[in-house]
């Protein structure tokens, strides 16, 4: 028997966080919708739907129920004959209801509604959930290549130390000068401390949207984005909207509520109308002192059948107020549909800027950090010469490190908007 994919997944991933360290973007993704609390409830609450729904369709079966009654009577004062008497019934009774003014098919439709607006809610959760991930993700990659950079300034400036003390012990450079580069050098290594601490607490985030333990260790698989890629021109803005409003399942969800909203007024306004009922039973008693229990039963035997026909005419308002009640969760149920629609366009049009000014900043910084490498090169080596002093030698210095933390960031930035906005295209993506 094949085991759904579903299943397999939560069998097998809880061992792949102990089984690995390095951690691809897809497996994240597959982890945290088998172990995410949230998506499970989600589904729990999306099963409780179909439960629900499962009900309301058993409206239209009969009932039938076996009720017996057993009685003792003391009448310690009668005049006449036995003053202790045992009595019992039996029936089965059955019930169906002919008509309820369509309540049961009203119900029925709108809980089915219902039951589909929880499933695309739990899909939409999942998708929620990818961007989570996608975004603290980029950042963990971001973070670790910070610290690199971060280390190669740390190098330099302590080659720029070392290279200083030289000087000052052969007195070509002040104690002053000195001490201004070894400043420089220490706030470098302080910058891959606060960079290890940002990649940790990314680290942390992941962990938590995984559901992972505090004892678990995790890291993110490399992954080469080439230049190509980064300034890749991005799909037609119209385009991408299009998509993500036939794909988006928040939207979908909305809509969905918006017409179970629309039936649930209907179900209201059925209470308000006239039910029949069918009824039938077959019964029989016994009383002692009496006759033979066999003969009882078979003389007290007794079969009805019956139609009830009710006509509702006050009920303390309660058909109007729930009629307005549901019409006041289908507008209101509208208006999230409408909120959804303006924030999807809003979403992605604000990524679409993101990425483009990302992709600007990436060849600026491109032009940038090959002016600003060769700046750098040609200052020290005239520091070497004793021909710059130190506040040139340490601008070039930091001009370089700049130029390098800005190049990384507009790479990531525009690689997240353009992931982000395929996640809103496809409800997916992978890097």
């Amino acid at each position: 028997m094949k085991i759904p994919n579903l299943l397999s997944l939560i069998l097998l991933v809880p061992a792949m966080a102990n089984a690995q360290q390095t951690w691809s973007y897809s497996q994240c993704v597959d982890y945290a919708r088998a172990n995410n609390i949230s998506l499970k409830q989600a589904r729990l609450s999306a099963e409780n739907s179909q439960l629900s729904l499962e009900a309301a369709r058993a409206q239209w079966q009969p009932t039938l129920s076996f009720s017996t009654t057993q009685g003792y009577t003391n009448t310690p004062w009668a005049e006449r004959g036995h003053k202790n008497s045992y009595g019992s019934n039996y029936g089965l009774n059955a019930g169906w209801t002919v008509w309820n003014g369509g309540e049961r098919q009203a119900t029925i439709e709108q809980r089915s509604v219902q039951a589909q607006a929880s499933e695309v809610s739990a899909l939409g959760l999942e998708t929620d959930l990818e961007h989570s991930i996608l975004q603290v993700y980029v950042n963990l990659l971001y973070s670790r290549e910070a610290i690199e950079i971060n280390r190669e300034a740390a190098d330099l400036s302590k080659a720029q130390e070392e290279r200083a003390r030289q000087l000052m012990d052969a007195g070509r450079l002040s104690i002053v000068d000195y001490a201004q580069i070894a400043e420089q050098a220490e706030q470098d290594r302080y910058m891959i401390v606060s960079a290890e601490g940002t990649y940790a607490t990314q680290c942390t985030e992941l962990k938590r949207l995984l559901e992972l333990g505090i004892d678990e260790n995790i890291q993110p698989q490399s992954v080469d984005w080439t230049r190509e890629e980064v300034l890749a021109p991005l799909w037609s803005l119209d385009e991408s909207y299009r998509l993500a409003l036939l794909n988006d399942n928040e939207l979908k969800a909305a809509q969905l509520q918006s017409e179970a909203a629309r039936l649930e007024e209907k179900v209201a306004k059925s209470s308000g109308l006239p039910q029949l009922s069918l009824n039938a039973g077959v019964g029989t008693t016994y009383y002692a002192p009496g006759g033979a229990f066999g003969t009882q039963l078979k003389r007290g035997f007794n079969e009805n059948i019956g139609l009830t026909l009710s006509i509702p005419i006050l009920d303390q308002k309660k058909t109007k107020v729930a009629v307005a009640q549901a019409r006041v969760a289908a507008s209101d149920a509208d208006l999230t549909r409408e909120s959804r629609q303006t924030s999807l366009g809003r979403d992605i049009e604000a990524l679409y800027t993101d990425v483009r000014s990302a992709q600007s900043r990436y060849e600026a910084g491109e032009k940038q950090i090959e002016a600003a490498t060769l700046s750098n090169d040609l200052v020290n080596e005239q520091f070497a010469l004793g021909l710059v002093n130190t506040v040139e030698l340490l601008t070039a210095h930091n001009a370089l490190t700049a130029a390098k933390r800005e190049l990384t960031q507009a790479k990531y930035m525009a690689m997240l908007g353009k992931k982000r906005i395929e996640i809103y295209r496809n409800n997916s993506t992978t890097l």
